[in-house]
């Protein structure tokens, strides 16, 4: 297990030459390497701290988990496959569900948590199964479906924010969109970060901006954990997350090993293994559930350092970060108007990333089969469809989970068996 933590030091460590990159198992000098790992933790800041700030969830308990999370992916995945994993999206429209149901925080840990669990197995299934089974079960028009609806079901709580102060909204709105064409690199990258920047100051301008917390938080000290409660009624929301978390984690995988030229497909099963137990041991003590992080990629890609190294750096700038209970006090003082206006974009974004799982994947929406069922599914998702059986409470993201599995996989077996399909069909898997 020791060796695990030997990177070969890459050249002198200082430079890289134009078209030289950094291997998983090499690294820089550390302090060039601590520099890469704190960029890591400015890319994902972002976004991860939206989940808790959206979902009334303690920015620094989030923080501590998504640190701890990110050791133990490096870990279980033996130091070969570089990761952050930060807050995932995919719990927002759950967790906003439970408060809906007036069901506290600790119900949606138990949902974290179980989730966590799922995926972990999932894991376990695929590490000595193989990927192929996650293929037939979500091909990309059911996979795309499911991810696309956990955006837009969000949209009605994107409005309720936005309109608490719609001037606010829009400056910071107007704001990520600018910075995202006018830097390129890194800096365009962080346009989420420093869009929500730019609206805090002017929510403060406008006195929008409560301090009081500020002051009264200590500078050091422990995230607030909590114990999960358990409560089933609330599972068929988080369930679909699963889903969404393969999704997620199989992306990042596949797009590591375009970057790097390695092989990753046997990391596929020990990369959702990780998340889960991630996932599920931050539910058991109070943080939000989590996932791959794009916006890392995304540092990786700018940079060509592809060390684990640096992601260990970034675990520990985000552990000693989330031991500063005035830094989250900090971050609970963002206003409703700037969260509206991030989350104007960043919501849809996720809708997005489904439709691009069907432009990627070429999903032939002249089959009728296939556009029927995502004609479906949208409107069940964004209008958010609900009912309860026997005391459970099914949303609009469970429904359509349900129903999208259940209507593509019954109409094809039909369509086959009736030969209105055409069993050899490529496009209809």
């Amino acid at each position: 297990m020791s060796n695990i933590f030997q990177w070969n030091l890459h050249g002198d460590g200082k430079t890289l030459a134009p078209g030289e990159v950094v291997e998983p198992d090499e690294r820089l000098s550390w302090p060039r390497t601590a520099e890469i790992g704190a960029q890591h933790v400015i890319a994902m800041f972002g976004a991860t701290f939206l989940v808790p700030i959206l979902t009334h969830f303690d920015p620094s308990t989030t923080l501590f988990f998504t640190a701890m999370s990110t050791a133990l992916f490096l870990l279980i995945n033996r130091n070969v496959l570089p990761s952050y994993l930060g807050s995932s999206f995919g719990f927002i429209a759950p967790i906003t569900a439970v408060a809906s149901a007036n069901k506290g925080i600790a119900v949606a840990s138990f949902g974290i948590m179980v989730t966590g669990v799922l995926l972990a197995l999932v894991g376990v299934a695929v590490h000595f199964a193989g990927a192929k089974w996650i293929d037939i079960i979500m091909p990309p028009v059911v996979n795309g479906a499911i991810v696309a609806i956990i955006g837009f079901n969000l949209a009605p709580s994107v409005w309720n924010n936005f309109k608490v102060a719609p001037d606010t909204a829009i400056v910071t709105l107007v704001a990520v969109l600018l910075v995202a064409v006018l830097f390129k690199g890194l800096l365009g990258r962080l346009n989420i970060l420093l869009g929500v920047i730019v609206g805090y100051i002017y929510a403060c301008f406008r006195g929008q901006v409560d301090f009081s917390a500020i002051g009264e938080a200590d500078w050091i000290g422990l995230p607030q954990f909590h114990l999960p409660q358990v409560d089933f009624s609330i599972l068929p929301m988080f369930i679909p997350v699963v889903l969404v978390l393969i999704a997620e984690n199989v992306g990042h995988v596949k797009s590591v090993a375009q970057m790097t030229g390695r092989d990753y497909d046997g990391q596929m099963g020990t990369a959702l293994f990780a998340d889960g137990l991630g996932t599920a041991i931050a539910g058991f003590g109070g943080g939000s559930g989590t996932t791959t992080y794009g916006e890392n990629i995304g540092v990786m890609a700018a940079t060509k350092v592809y060390s684990t190294a640096a992601y260990w750096c970034a675990a520990a700038f985000a552990l000693i970060l989330s031991l500063c209970p005035k830094f989250g006090a900090v971050i609970n003082t963002i206003p409703a108007g700037v969260l509206g206006g991030v989350t104007t974009l960043l919501y849809g974004m996720i809708g997005m990333i489904g439709v691009r799982i069907w432009v990627e994947n070429k999903v032939d929406f002249d089959k009728p089969l296939n556009v029927m069922t995502a004609a479906i599914v949208m409107i069940i998702g964004i209008a958010d469809f609900t009912c309860a059986v026997s005391g459970i409470q099914f949303n609009g993201i469970a429904i359509g989970t349900i129903v999208v599995l259940v209507a593509y996989h019954g109409l094809k077996a039909i369509g086959k068996a009736t030969g209105t399909i055409d069993k050899n069909d490529p496009d209809i898997k």
